[in-house]
């Protein structure tokens, strides 16, 4: 099952999206709870911000991690010096585990890019022994991200064929309110608890922030890689003057939000 997200490099994502999942991962880690001894699956490793982060923790048996792209596989693989964990390429919706294999399943920014999430919920928790825990976070797109739908709501205002593409952004699977928790229930897990959790996105530079999008990373960077050139420069100036907000370009910092589920097998 393809994830949503559009993949043009390793270092690219890091910029994008890796540098601000590596400040979430301790924040699910905690929320989903860790004891010695576990074997821990992350799902949907990406450059392995939320493998890494778990592999601080000494009393870990296991940490496996899998990713749908070959190009963040191949990234994670390199970094990884920690003979506990191991990276490989794998569908979210058909993990490559058998049944009970581990303590904790967890999955950090990868659920609303998955089309059908559910799915990949229910195979978190076939893998998951009983009284075992399943975690995910994902993005609150429409009322958590700041800096993002700034960018959105300034290109709509050029370009009226961004609308379905901001619609799409702002209610991926698993963002709205409950959404998560109501998915949890339904493959049934047990005692399931929602929270949000909070980050700050501290850019340099309009350069900083603008940069991956630019580069073509993500949903937003794969449509403003196919703008025509004028209606490029357009965007790309109409997005400085929206994180300038008329004072000289410089740091900047964002509220970003995360929804975080989490339940124990039946």
């Amino acid at each position: 099952m393809p994830s949503s997200f559009n993949v043009e490099s390793a270092d690219g994502y890091e910029r994008l999206m890796g540098r601000w999942s590596r400040k979430l991962a301790p924040m699910l880690i905690n929320f989903a709870g860790l004891a010695d001894g576990d074997r821990v699956l992350d799902v949907g490793c990406g450059t392995g911000s939320l493998a890494f982060t778990l592999a601080q923790t000494p009393g870990l048996r296991e940490i496996a991690a899998i990713d749908y792209s070959p190009v963040f596989v191949e990234a994670a693989k390199g970094r990884n010096t920690d003979p506990r964990i191991t990276i490989q390429q794998a569908d979210a919706c058909a993990l490559p585990f058998e049944d009970n294999r581990f303590d904790r399943a967890l999955s950090l920014l990868v659920l609303h890019f998955v089309p059908e999430a559910g799915k990949a919920v229910a195979e978190m928790a076939r893998v998951v022994r009983p009284d075992g825990i399943v975690a995910a976070a994902v993005w609150d797109h429409y009322g958590g991200m700041s800096g993002m739908r700034m960018m959105w709501d300034t290109v709509v205002m050029l370009d009226e064929k961004a609308l379905p593409l901001r619609r799409r952004y702002c209610f991926q699977p698993m963002t709205r309110p409950g959404e998560m928790k109501q998915s949890f229930i339904a493959q049934g897990l047990a005692d399931v608890e929602e929270t949000s959790l909070l980050i700050r996105m501290d850019y340099l530079s309009f350069d900083d922030y603008w940069g991956p999008i630019a580069a073509g990373e993500g949903p937003l960077g794969k449509y403003v890689g196919g703008l025509e050139p004028g209606k490029r420069q357009a965007v790309d100036a109409a997005v400085r003057a929206a994180y300038e907000a008329g004072e000289p370009d410089g740091p900047r910092s964002f509220a970003s939000v995360a929804w975080a589920c989490r339940g124990r097998v039946a």
